[in-house]
């Protein structure tokens, strides 16, 4: 990127002074966490003035994680559509295989500003838990991750690769063992451990300051798509904008610098898992009867029950299947400015595999959600129009998710094939992993 490479800028939809996104965001948390995101308050706004911290992050997204990511025309797609242009921003080229590093390296840069020595971090799909992983190795940084034991099982390949980079993946048992249930463990390891630890948060939600620092960290995705969509088209703006929403960083990153644009349509594409109409087979808070509340340090729409108790969600992609959004979110939501709808599971299933045979390209099935939205609109617009769609993630992390649907009886018969049990090293750094948790909260 040659300019307008400057992710700290103000739009009318920011927080204010106190965190909140006009009714949501904030910060509702144990007094014992107050001085911590003071702390964390003070060195955001001091980096954020500094021109060397710019630089040096600047540096990392280019010569260590690879950016600009390619935004790339895909022709075989529209023909076969027929209607708007799509153009797909391939965050999946990114060091890690999604748009996760772009906050982990700038967190990571600031927690290593603050003088901290361990990072804690909770991951749904593994692709913020592989990021958060990959930037400890690379800053000496001890490394804890938090995973729900649903996810943890049906995203193994994460897990692996998050190991081998020497962090400790914890499983977590209790509630839905899902993303949620992955926060709140991950923010009682803080709470525990505030002192020398940094809390690396996933997504643009959370107690404030989280939401914005995320939010930054990711404005350099729709930064790019200025600059790029001009080289292809002469145009600096496109017609539409769809991202894939759960708690809403990779959208709200490519969102940010087109808010202002009033002829931009933005669309949020949520989980609609086994359908709408169920309860607990879906994870679609905006696009189907909000709710506000106040849950894991912010207020935002969340999905609840007539007793105001969080339901269980459902999505097909791990990274989506979260009850809450971020409180920015819930402020664009209200305000009419994004326009939020979901995907079903069949839906996004039949975007993948229509997306890789046309255009040889593997969306994470998060996704591959605004994929299947841009299918569904693309033909009901002129050909002179475009779309941008975020393909915030790649989809080798998917592939035993995928394998079930599409492989068929080979892919079975390899999976018993290779399901005899052994030892391995990962079971010793899982067993070891174990020994540190526990040493740590003796200690403590």
């Amino acid at each position: 990127m040659k300019k307008n490479t400057n992710i700290f800028f103000a739009t009318p939809y920011d927080a204010d002074a106190q965190g909140h996104f006009g009714n949501f965001g904030g910060r509702y948390v144990p007094e014992n966490l107050m001085p911590a995101l003071l702390e964390l308050e003070r060195a955001y706004e001091a980096v954020k003035k500094d021109p060397a911290f710019l630089e040096e992050l600047m540096d990392l997204y280019k010569n260590y994680s690879g950016r600009p990511t390619p935004l790339y025309h895909a022709k075989n797609l529209s023909t076969h559509l027929g209607g708007a242009q799509i153009y797909i921003k391939n965050e999946g080229m990114n060091l890690t295989g999604a748009h996760k590093i772009n906050h982990a390296l700038g967190q990571a840069l600031l927690a290593k500003r603050m003088g901290k020595k361990r990072v804690i971090a909770e991951t749904g799909a593994g692709q913020h838990g592989l990021a958060v992983a990959t930037v400890a190795a690379k800053f000496g940084f001890e490394c804890i991750v938090y995973m729900g034991e649903v996810d943890y099982e049906r995203q193994r390949p994460n897990v692996f690769w998050m190991e081998q980079l020497g962090a400790c993946v914890v499983p977590v048992t209790h509630g839905t063992k899902r993303l949620k249930d992955a926060v709140t463990a991950a923010i009682q390891d803080w709470i525990t451990h505030v002192s020398d630890s940094y809390y690396l948060l996933g997504s643009a939600l959370g107690p404030h300051p989280y939401p914005s620092i995320v939010r930054d960290f990711q404005t350099i995705v729709g930064l790019e798509v200025r600059e790029q969509l001009k080289e292809h088209t002469g145009r600096e703006l496109p017609d539409v904008v769809v991202a894939c929403v759960g708690g809403g960083s990779n959208s709200i990153g490519i969102f940010n610098t087109f808010l202002e644009e009033e002829s931009v349509q933005l669309i949020g594409v949520e989980a609609g898992g086994r359908g709408i109409d169920t309860i607990g087979e879906h994870a679609t808070r905006l696009a189907h009867n909000p709710q506000l509340g106040v849950v894991e340090g912010y207020k935002s729409y969340f999905l609840q029950n007539a007793d105001g108790q969080i339901q269980p969600t459902h999505s097909i992609s791990a990274g989506l299947d979260y009850a809450g959004i971020g409180p920015e979110h819930g402020l664009l939501y209200q305000k009419g400015r994004v326009q939020y709808v979901s995907a079903t599971d069949t839906e996004v299933l039949d975007a993948f595999q229509l997306l890789a045979k046309k255009e040889g390209l593997f969306p994470a099935l998060e996704s591959a959600h605004a994929v299947a939205h841009a299918m569904k609109l693309a033909p009901t617009l002129p050909k002179e129009k475009v779309i941008v769609v975020n393909m915030s993630g790649r989809g080798d992390k998917d592939l035993f998710i995928l394998g079930e649907v599409f492989g068929g009886e080979n892919w079975q018969d390899y999976l018993k094939r290779k399901s005899t049990p052994s030892s391995s090293r990962t079971e010793i750094l899982d067993l070891d992993c174990q020994r540190q948790m526990s040493l740590r909260l003796e200690i403590k």
